[in-house]
């Protein structure tokens, strides 16, 4: 068991996930965007994102199981390398095929790919740092994610008004093989694990008995895992699909412009995340989180200013501002929810369930993702000029979750 939080193998990991993250984040940034310049539909804009996120529902199971039974490194190093190869390919055919379809299956794929791959780096800590250091290592990669989500779509944002998709394809490939080839040297304890079925059956018996140990053994968890997925439903779905929609077809910003500032955007919930997972590590001692729903109720209250300066006769640029400003304090306080539920789960959890519990926790909270991107889409389009309505609907019945969720974290110990 390690004894120093960033250990060779551990740091490692964490520049591996900072590399292949803004890559990530670029390209996921880019393609959403080059998609609604050519169409301009929030509806078509939401069913895509939708669809994008049912692979990430369907395969995190899998890369929970697989995270438990093969060595972690090895996922880690095959999925960049497939994800660069992916990107390739779309290089090569976006000026031949149906760029719609084309830019859904590839998103498809690459939320596909980031569903099997989470369990895998959350699961990879509790084997490469001892227990005291699980809140720290939890709030180094939430802070490394936030770092790169920061840095992805800014200087996406810059590079597309600039440059174009391609370039940004490109520079995000390369990404994918320098974190790959860096990968290949880390080295993660792995003790084999084999039940001896087929992968459908293996798949099937580990989900059950994480589902058992969540919600028989660990009742709390489970209970915060549908707190988790109500969020998703009305406030993480709404925000996802309002926020490029507001900036680039509802604000009456020029095209170029608003393209850029959207990535400002981006850059500007990532530098929440960033902040609040800094935020988590140096506060850790003082954090519980039987009082975590009080983060959630902030998130909440967050979106009635969105709404009401969408009411108000003010510039296009004062109501990006306050929606900018907004979705930054909502980022900062659910990445320090998160750091501080993953930690708890990575305590409570015995070390060969850990991938298996986490994937499964984040199959049956991401399921409310499609739905509300195909939900927050329609409504939007349906809505369309009445966009207030939508955001101030999203915020009352998020913070009517919150509430509810008191009770939930307050069993927890």
């Amino acid at each position: 068991m390690k004894q120093n939080l960033f250990s060779k193998d551990f740091t490692l990991v964490v520049i591996g996930q900072i590399i292949s993250l803004f890559g990530n984040a670029a390209v996921r940034f880019a393609l959403p965007l080059y998609l609604l310049n050519q169409t301009g539909s929030s509806a078509l804009y939401g069913t895509v994102m939708a669809c994008s996120f049912i692979p990430a529902v369907l395969l995190s199971p899998i890369g929970g199981v697989i995270a438990d039974r093969v060595n972690k490194r090895n996922i880690m190093v095959i999925l960049d390398f497939f994800t660069a190869a992916v990107i390739l390919t779309f290089s090569l055919l976006m000026d031949v095929a149906d760029i719609v379809l084309l830019i859904t299956v590839v998103l498809m794929i690459l939320y596909g790919i980031a569903g099997a791959c989470q369990p895998t780096v959350q699961a990879s800590i509790p084997a490469l740092v001892c227990r005291e250091h699980f809140m720290a290592a939890n709030s180094v990669i939430n802070t490394v994610s936030s770092f790169a989500a920061l840095t992805g779509p800014v200087l996406g944002g810059i590079l597309y008004s600039a440059y174009g998709l391609r370039a940004i394809l490109w520079i995000s490939m390369m990404c994918f093989v320098l974190s790959a080839v860096m990968e290949i040297f880390i080295r993660i304890p792995h003790k084999n694990e084999s039940r001896g079925e087929g992968i459908i059956k293996t798949v099937r018996l580990d989900f059950a008995e994480s589902l058992q140990f969540i919600l028989k053994k660990k009742p709390a968890i489970g209970k915060g895992m549908f707190v988790i997925c109500g969020i998703n439903l009305f406030l993480s779905a709404m925000i996802l699909v309002a926020l490029p929609y507001l900036i680039t077809e509802v604000l009456n910003l020029e095209a170029v412009r608003a393209n850029r500032l959207y990535g400002f955007a981006e850059g500007a919930m990532a530098a929440g995340g960033l902040l609040g997972g800094i935020c988590a590590g140096v506060f850790a001692g003082k954090l519980s989180i039987r009082k975590s729903a009080v983060l959630l109720k902030i998130c909440a209250m967050c979106v009635f200013p969105m709404g009401a300066v969408l009411i108000a006769s003010a510039s296009g640029i004062f109501k990006y501002m306050v929606i900018t400003v907004c979705c930054f304090a909502i980022m900062l306080f659910s990445s320090v929810f998160t750091v501080l539920m993953m930690s708890f789960i990575q305590a409570e959890v015995p070390q060969n369930l850990i991938g298996k519990v986490i994937a499964v926790i984040m199959t049956v909270s991401m399921c409310a993702q499609p739905l509300g991107n195909a939900w927050y889409g329609v409504l939007f389009e349906f809505l369309k000029g009445y966009e207030y309505v939508v955001v101030l609907f999203s915020g009352v019945v998020s913070l009517g979750i919150a509430a509810g969720a008191e009770k939930v974290f307050k069993e927890f110990s």
